[in-house]
């Protein structure tokens, strides 16, 4: 990225641009004495209007609190109204019913004026923000890594002509075409989802053999339910890099899937070796995609609708993440 787009892309520049922008506009447009002084009182009285509207009103309206931002929203025009009037009228001594009329009309005009300013900036920003999370869910989608070591196993087991030979070759195929043909969707079954776990799981249970105690449990109704795709393999595939192994103790992952009406709980924990894990690999998944990525695509997906936690603990990792359908 470019010194030009960096500076593109702070919002603190962009804000600038567009209040030195407006200056310029009320600048040609209001007649007085002395345009700049006047121009910069004006500047100074409509940025707080603006700002509390955009900052701290507008969220309700995506909190499902239509209500009270409708409330604050008036509370906040007429405020500045009664403000304005406050200081056009000399503390009201050269007060008229027609100056009250035309503040209003000027502070609704500007709230509106910068409510849509910022809703458009949002927007953009937003479907560039989608662009390059489906970007990094593509180059996801095939692990080379993972799929080198599966094929090594399945020649494996063929050499010993092993009868579990055709079941993992199917579940290797399966997983394939899903990862690549059934996750171009916003949102997919979360039947499907579950399976291509299932099938991911299977194939690492080759690679492990007996070094591992796997669980995989499922509780719940998946019917009728949907999810992003390729979501919650992020989190698993973290945990089957981080496993480590533990002096006398077996190594162990668990994954277990809560579903419910309203929601879903996922929970995946596994040991970890203390020597060679770090937070910052903890950050990194698999797949090159990240938990970082993971935690973007869930703010874009599930805006206000998931609680992500990940502790970890003195040799193990632990991932739960709540999404509320």
């Amino acid at each position: 990225m470019s010194k030009l787009d960096t500076w593109v892309d702070n919002r603190f520049v962009q804000n600038i641009v567009v209040w030195l922008f407006l200056m310029l506009i009320f600048m040609m447009v209001i007649q007085a004495e002395n345009r700049f002084i006047t121009t910069l009182g004006f500047i100074a009285f409509i940025i707080p209007p603006i700002y509390i509207s955009n900052l701290k009103i507008l969220p309700f309206f995506f909190k499902n609190k239509g209500v009270l931002g409708v409330v604050l929203f008036l509370l906040n025009i007429l405020f500045f109204t009664f403000l304005g009037v406050l200081l056009l009228s000399n503390v009201f001594d050269n007060f008229q019913w027609k100056m009250l009329l035309n503040v209003f009309g000027a502070v609704l005009l500007v709230i509106l004026f910068g409510t849509a300013l910022k809703l458009a900036r949002d927007s953009f920003f937003r479907r560039q923000e989608e662009k390059e999370a489906a970007l990094k869910l593509l180059k996801a989608q095939l692990n080379p890594h993972f799929l080198f070591n599966t094929l090594n196993n399945l020649y494996g087991l063929s050499v010993v002509k092993s009868e579990k030979l055709p079941d993992l070759m199917l579940k290797l195929s399966d997983l394939l075409r899903y990862s690549l043909y059934e996750t171009k969707d916003t949102f997919v079954p979360l039947e499907k989802e579950i399976e291509y776990l299932q099938n991911y799981i299977s194939l690492e249970k080759i690679r492990l053999e007996d070094k591992a105690d796997i669980q995989f449990n499922i509780l719940g109704s998946l019917l009728d339910k949907t999810i992003a795709p390729m979501l919650l393999i992020v989190f698993v595939e973290n945990a089957f890099k981080h496993l480590g192994v533990l002096q006398n103790v077996k190594s162990n992952v668990s994954v277990n899937i809560e579903v419910g009406e309203g929601s879903l709980v996922f929970k995946c924990k596994n040991t970890i070796d203390t020597l060679a894990v770090s937070e910052e690999n903890l950050e990194k998944g698999k797949s090159g995609i990240g938990l970082q990525n993971a935690k973007k695509r869930l703010d874009l997906m599930y805006p206000e609708k998931h609680q992500l936690k990940i502790e970890k603990e003195e040799d193990s990792y632990l991932v739960q993440l709540t999404l509320n359908f």
